[in-house]
């Protein structure tokens, strides 16, 4: 079944709420101060049925300029938009500014109501459905059913109910699958059952029993029960007025403007990048740097504005701005808003949310307005590749990435596995992605680290894994950083060895002499195995004027992991060490616990090389120490 809100606008006693209760038989206005003025205050809701089942849910907005902050916090979730204009008075200033503030909020449908018909006769009708067709001229209600109705008479009633439901069956059905999101426009206090919320459900299904965030405070409630139109409900979808029953939120935890959502699934920040718009018929001009009135959902706060590529913005004009708040606002990319000037208050335009938690800008730079455009009109690959060069190296996954765009999974992934087939992004770990453009950035940054590397040490092997992390990454996580050598790796860019990385065609290149003493201390330590000197006994063996360049092939040797340190200033041939490695995991086919002795006799070496190997393997995680004995830990062996 459809789900779909109908909100009236419209200036102040133009029979809106007669109008609504004619139509449904309820009275939306609840406030004794209401009920004695005349007028609507606070927002007022009420539902239509039709005989085949159809609910149409309507909210009743205030029409007075000073209760227009109220009627913009039931308008954020209203799907077709309602204008009534009196016959008796026709356009007036707050008809112009609900239609603004409708137009703004993106709504695509909807129609004119003639009210209080009974009071006038045909010929001023006619001259009211004039004026109200110059009104909507150029909006989404131009060309739309103009219907003349009175509610005291019940005249014109039928058909205008005819045209809500023809309407309301040619709208969208809603995307339920995206996280739930109720803008809060009422909370209450029940007794015996805590905190009642009410709102338009805007996205998604909330149930009973979920867990639900409060946004902006970030703190969570469970969902104890729910109501739609006045009916308990197992669960509430998209496009409903709903009740919601909180469990352990007390009544000052919670106001008008928070936002009741699915926990985890909306950035709160207190900068927002935008598309502004001024309307055409607004009679203010925004400078850079002003202060507006912000209406978002059913929020409203203070924004400076930061036009990013002029000094002012004029009527009828748009432009990309950034909004910088002191108060923290929940939202999604794609959002609508309204903006009211700040003195004297009146409703002069609104826009997009292109960016619900940006960084700070700096005006007039093109890379952010470039940014902009695509996040704004760009298709979902050009969106996609943007979005995960911002992350840089943070390597989001689908999940994430769907949920920035407002999105499902299902909707991305085939863009994402053709832009990686294409090369445009990489896939560095299992779901984690990288724009190939910042790789290629990134790549640059390696190339020179290790071309410096090399120039410097020229008989090394490589540099040292966790020095080339520290200089290339600094802050990203040891298995991100690997993740995107391997990928230089397999790109035949460097060269991965043991704990070190090359560029792949480094080659070490001796002299003559240094290759002589190369031969020399490969044979030495072919021949001591495991019962080697120290690392300075075995420099010590060349001759002085020849101990230089002994240290120099000693390092490099060490360095292409041909000699492998086990303790300082103690290193055996790589043979050698795996030799001693294998033999370690034989001593434990039979037995949990290895002694020291035991492999010591094993090894057929001495006290000292086996308590160095075992060390070693203790450092590594291969075994532990207990005290007595050792025994395997390392898994995977």
């Amino acid at each position: 079944m459809k789900n779909v809100i109908l909100g009236t606008a419209g200036h102040v006693d133009h029979g809106k709420t007669a109008l609504i209760h004619a139509l449904t038989g309820i009275d939306t206005d609840r406030l004794i101060e209401e009920k004695r003025r005349g007028i609507t205050i606070e927002l007022g809701f009420a539902h239509l049925d039709f005989s085949d089942g159809l609910r149409v849910g309507i909210v009743d907005v205030p029409g007075h300029e000073k209760f227009i902050k109220n009627m913009l916090a039931g308008a954020g979730g209203i799907d077709l938009g309602m204008l009534v204009v009196a016959a008796n008075e026709s356009v007036m200033p707050q008809t112009v500014e609900h239609l603004n503030i409708l137009r703004i909020l993106g709504i695509k449908d909807g129609l004119v109501v003639i009210s209080k018909k009974d009071m006038v006769d045909d010929e001023w009708i006619e001259l009211v459905r004039e004026e109200i067709s110059a009104l909507v001229k150029g909006t989404f209600l131009e060309g739309k059913p103009i219907v003349a109705v009175s509610a005291h008479t019940g005249e014109g009633l039928e058909r205008l109910k005819e045209e809500i439901r023809r309407l309301v069956l040619a709208t969208e059905d809603k995307n339920l699958k995206i996280p739930f999101r109720l803008p809060v426009d009422r909370v209450f206090p029940v007794d015996g059952f805590g905190t009642v919320v009410t709102g338009t459900l805007i996205e998604g299904v909330v149930s009973v029993g979920d867990i639900a965030e409060i946004s902006p405070s970030g703190c969570t409630a469970k969902v104890r029960s729910l109501q739609v139109h006045g009916k308990d409900v197992a669960a509430a979808s998209s496009g409903q007025r709903v009740a919601i029953n909180l469990a352990g939120i007390k009544r000052d935890e919670i106001a008008r403007g928070d936002v009741v959502a699915k926990q985890g699934s909306l950035n709160t920040s207190l900068l927002l990048d935008v598309r502004l718009d001024l309307l055409p018929n607004s009679k203010r001009t925004v400078k850079n740097g002003s202060m507006l009135h912000l209406y978002h959902g059913s929020r409203e706060l203070l924004a400076k504005v930061v036009l990013l590529d002029r000094d002012m913005l004029k009527p009828g004009e748009s432009c990309y701005a950034q909004f910088r708040m002191k108060e923290a606002l929940p939202s999604k990319i794609g959002d609508p808003f309204v903006v009211r000037f700040l003195s004297p208050l009146e409703t002069i335009g609104g826009g997009v949310v292109l960016d619900d938690n940006p960084a700070k800008h700096k005006r007039n730079q093109k890379s952010v307005i470039d940014g902009l455009k695509v996040r704004e009109n760009g298709s979902l690959e050009k969106k996609l590749v943007q979005l995960i060069a911002e992350h840089g190296f943070a390597m989001p996954n689908a999940a994430q990435l769907a949920k920035v765009l407002n999105l499902q999974h299902e909707d991305i992934i085939d863009e994402i596995h053709s832009l990686v087939s294409r090369g445009v992004i990489v896939e560095a770990r299992p779901d984690a992605y990288i724009a190939a453009s910042s790789l290629d950035s990134l790549w640059l940054s390696c190339k020179k680290i290790l071309q410096d590397y090399h120039a410097a040490n020229p008989l090394h092997a490589g540099m040292r894994l966790p020095a080339l992390r520290q200089k290339l990454f600094k802050t990203l996580g040891k298995a991100e950083c690997d993740a995107i050598l391997k990928i230089f790796a397999a790109e035949e860019k460097i060269r991965i060895s043991a704990d070190t990385a090359a560029l792949h065609d480094f080659k070490i290149e001796f002299t003559k002499r240094q290759n002589a003493i190369y031969k020399k201390i490969l044979d030495m330590y072919t021949q001591w195995r495991l019962e080697v000197p120290n690392s300075d006994e075995v420099i010590a063996m060349f001759p002085p004027k020849e101990r230089d360049d002994a240290k120099k092939v000693f390092e490099s040797m060490l360095s292409s992991g041909m000699l492998v340190s086990i303790a300082p200033q103690l290193c055996i041939f790589k043979d050698s060490y795996d030799e001693a490695f294998a033999k370690l995991l034989e001593c434990f086919k039979d037995s949990e616990e290895v002694s020291l002795a035991y492999y010591r006799d094993f090894l057929k070496t001495s006290r000292k090389y086996a308590m160095a190997l075992m060390e070693h393997f203790d450092k590594m995680k291969i075994t532990r120490y207990d005290g007595a004995s050792r025994r395997l830990i390392a898994k995977g062996i």
